[in-house]
């Protein structure tokens, strides 16, 4: 009989509709996850904390305005009464931005918690007294937290050992060494007439390494210049490999192309059948 794998990261997500957050996380990685019993996905209900039958969770706020907040009094007694594993995180459009380097910094924590707000927010009290900081996905609006925790969840638990069926999967992703990913492809060799790259079918590996890494070179110039320049720029070796496999020199060699500089910043991209 086998052992269980054991339990490598613990996320717990506080919630007013824990019915949506929870069917998402019984499916696809997160539910595989789970069920291998190598990530945990605890789902509190908010309303848990409210003080009357109807299990209100908002009010209308003081110096008036549109819509509802998320008091205080029910959210935190919902966390004294769950007490979810430190720190907790409120998802706030006001929060520090979500990325693989945050992913990568939960994942090696084990354990977290999401609180979701609702309404218009959530009262002042809650961020300045109750979580340990706040977390958001992006600069736009969604209806609640819950959209953003499950992002959260699901791009941190990627990154555990064991959840993914190749651990080497994460590495490989966008973002993983502040790249875009290189171009995928799988059967059949020729769609429609379109070819996938010679290479791929060499079976040199070495050969196909290079070629992955010059297409994610010119992937990520192209479209996210930005991401070229948190990086520095491109080393002389990044340089030659994209040299040689075709990639405009001129846009290589000045590594992150400077902003309001067209000529760099719209360099083509060489056609994959270019890069074999």
């Amino acid at each position: 009989m086998s052992t269980p794998a054991p339990e490598r990261l613990r996320v717990d997500v506080l919630t007013i509709f824990p019915d949506l957050v929870e069917s998402y996380c019984a499916g696809s990685i997160l539910g595989r996850a789970r069920r291998a019993g190598i990530v945990a996905v605890n789902v509190w209900d908010l309303r848990a904390g409210a003080d009357d039958p109807r299990r209100s969770v908002d009010d209308t706020p003081f110096g008036g305005g549109a819509g509802m907040v998320l008091a205080p009094g029910p959210v935190f007694r919902a966390v004294e009464r769950f007490c979810p594993p430190r720190p907790l995180y409120l998802l706030s459009p006001a929060g520090r931005r979500f990325d693989q380097s945050v992913a990568a910094e939960l994942a090696e924590r084990g354990a977290f918690s999401l609180l979701c707000g609702r309404y218009e927010g959530v009262d002042q009290r809650v961020a300045d007294h109750l979580v340990d900081g706040e977390i958001s996905i992006g600069d736009f609006v969604l209806a609640g937290g819950e959209l953003a925790a499950l992002v959260v969840a699901e791009a941190t638990a990627r990154l555990v050992p064991g959840v993914l069926g190749n651990d080497a999967s994460p590495g490989e992703d966008s973002f993983a060494s502040g790249l875009l990913e290189y171009p995928q492809y799988t059967r059949p060799a020729v769609f429609r007439g379109h070819a996938v790259p010679e290479i791929l079918l060499s079976g040199d590996h070495g050969r196909i390494a290079a070629w992955r890494h010059a297409a994610a070179l010119a992937r990520t110039l192209d479209r996210r210049p930005d991401l070229i320049a948190a990086r520095n720029g491109l080393s002389e070796d990044e340089v030659r490999l994209l040299a040689a496999y075709g990639y405009p020199l001129g846009a290589a060699a000045a590594g992150a192309p400077d902003e309001g500089s067209p000529q760099d910043a719209g360099a083509p991209v060489p056609e994959e059948r270019d890069l074999s």
